[in-house]
């Protein structure tokens, strides 16, 4: 009896640690961790797509940056050294500025733009870089893009 007691309790234990690491805050429309892809996945995808080409897509990653002027933007790092522009559907909700370096599964619409110089711009501002940063800026940028519909963020 007391066995079967003892590994009663090392499985809620097992069970309750991992509850806790799938623990996610959630921000736009509710979606779930299902079937995320992983960013090698991802950066192939990307880099099989043409500008102007866009898929729905559910991806994992590590946020690089967020916009510290709301968090309506935020760039997450691909294993091949690009990232990914991340924005949110119709600037219905925003992300907290703080969690660069924490994981996100994102679900909506990936695709490859090129970025104006003004808009640019903008993001560099937004991301607190100096006016000599900023200034750097002269050319359009091809970006991988993303508009997401639901965001959960790993706690």
């Amino acid at each position: 009896m007391k066995k079967v007691f003892s590994f009663i309790i090392v499985l809620v234990v097992i069970s309750s640690c991992r509850a806790q690491n799938d623990s996610y805050a959630s921000f736009g429309e509710k979606i779930s961790a299902d079937n995320a892809v992983d960013i090698i996945t991802a950066s192939e995808k990307y880099q099989s797509m043409k500008t102007g080409d866009t898929t729905d897509y559910k991806l994992t990653a590590t946020v690089n940056e967020v916009c510290q002027a709301k968090g309506c933007w935020m760039t997450l790092n691909l294993e091949d050294g690009n990232e990914i522009m991340v924005k949110f559907k119709d600037y219905g909700f925003f992300v907290p500025k703080d969690i660069a370096g924490k994981e996100v599964v994102i679900q909506g619409k990936a695709f490859v733009n090129i970025v104006p110089v003004k808009e640019l711009r903008h993001y560099a501002e937004d991301a607190g870089k100096s006016k000599e940063e900023i200034a750097q800026i002269t050319k359009p940028k091809k970006t991988y893009s993303f508009e997401a519909e639901g965001v959960l963020l790993k706690q």
